[in-house]
């Protein structure tokens, strides 16, 4: 494939047709790592609101170093995978303890803050400090793959993706490159008419699977939405609970007596949920709390448990 070429033509393309998204306003670091942090496995539309709001917050590494955990899984709540705020936050506090709130700007440097893997490390060392280092996510590993043809994984991809890479502009190349796999180049029924590099890809289309899709598992849970004097009743999750501990959500309920008030789907990573939420008698062993309507937006909710009090409109 001629290298050059490739980089001249998807940078030509970037220029032209990269989304307007609000963390390429600017190239400090604390923003792209933000970015970077809340859009692993989560959609970019998902992702714009709570990335406003969450620098609204915390407009600062300082900022978000000084606020207790509650505040910054409130404002990550809906987001998912708590892990990462948990460790951007223990991140922001050592950037602020250890290195007196400047960041790292090399890849190396990055890597040795909390929850900071090599993809994150190098895209921030490039978008942010220009280090000629290629990042592979998803997006970039499929780009690669199509265009040479080849399934391509490990240290084989991360080779091949510094070779394609262009050094003078490794930030916004490396940005192209997974803005091609999110609009252009994507799982299913790519857009090969509209790609840019199709004269230098070896495949034209999709690559020929070599496993099957995990199929999705359907599984029903019920919840019991208790309200009195503008007050909703939470629980909260144990200390070590091993998903989202420590935050709230609504009670379980139980299938037999009650009215049903609704009903709706969410999705887990292989997981459809069908979610009944009933209006029953309080049961004497729900050890949970009476929390104002007007403060939800201020504890760490779980995603489902936020996506149950918007329908039921008290968020």
């Amino acid at each position: 494939m001629q290298q050059h070429e490739f980089r001249k033509n998807i940078l030509a393309w970037y220029d032209r047709h990269r989304r307007d998204l609000p963390w390429r306003a600017s190239r400090d670091p604390y923003r792209v790592w933000l970015s970077e942090i809340m859009l692993q496995q989560t959609r970019v539309a998902a992702v714009i609101e709570h990335y406003q709001e969450f620098l609204r917050r915390f407009p600062t590494v300082q900022k978000l170093a000084a606020a207790c955990e509650a505040s910054v899984l409130s404002a990550w709540s809906g987001l998912g995978y708590y892990r990462r705020a948990r460790m951007l936050h223990a991140a922001a506090k050592v950037i602020v303890r250890d290195y007196g709130g400047i960041f790292p700007a090399t890849e190396e440097g990055l890597r040795d803050l909390p929850g900071i893997g090599r993809y994150t490390a190098a895209a921030i060392a490039s978008i942010a400090f220009e280090e000629p280092v290629a990042v592979v996510d998803g997006n970039v590993e499929r780009v690669s793959q199509r265009v040479s043809g080849k399934r391509l994984a490990g240290e084989e991809l991360w080779a091949a993706a510094n070779r394609l890479l262009d050094v003078k502009r490794p930030g916004d190349f490396n940005q192209a490159m997974m803005e091609l796999g999110a609009v252009v180049c994507t799982p299913r029924a790519p857009g090969c008419l509209t790609c840019p590099v199709i004269g230098l890809c070896a495949t034209r289309g999709e690559l020929k699977a070599t496993t099957k899709a995990t199929p999705q598992q359907k599984r029903e849970i019920h919840y019991a939405l208790h309200c009195r004097n503008g007050d909703v009743l939470l629980v909260r999750r144990a200390r070590d609970a091993s998903r989202m501990p420590r935050m709230w959500e609504l009670p379980e309920a139980s299938v037999s007596g009650g009215s049903l008030l609704f009903t709706l789907r969410h999705s887990i990573t292989t997981t459809d949920y069908t979610v009944r939420v009933w209006q029953s008698a309080l049961s004497a062993r729900i050890a949970g709390k009476w929390v104002p309507l007007d403060r939800l937006d201020r504890i760490a909710l779980t995603g489902l448990a936020r996506k149950i009090l918007r329908k039921a409109q008290m968020l």
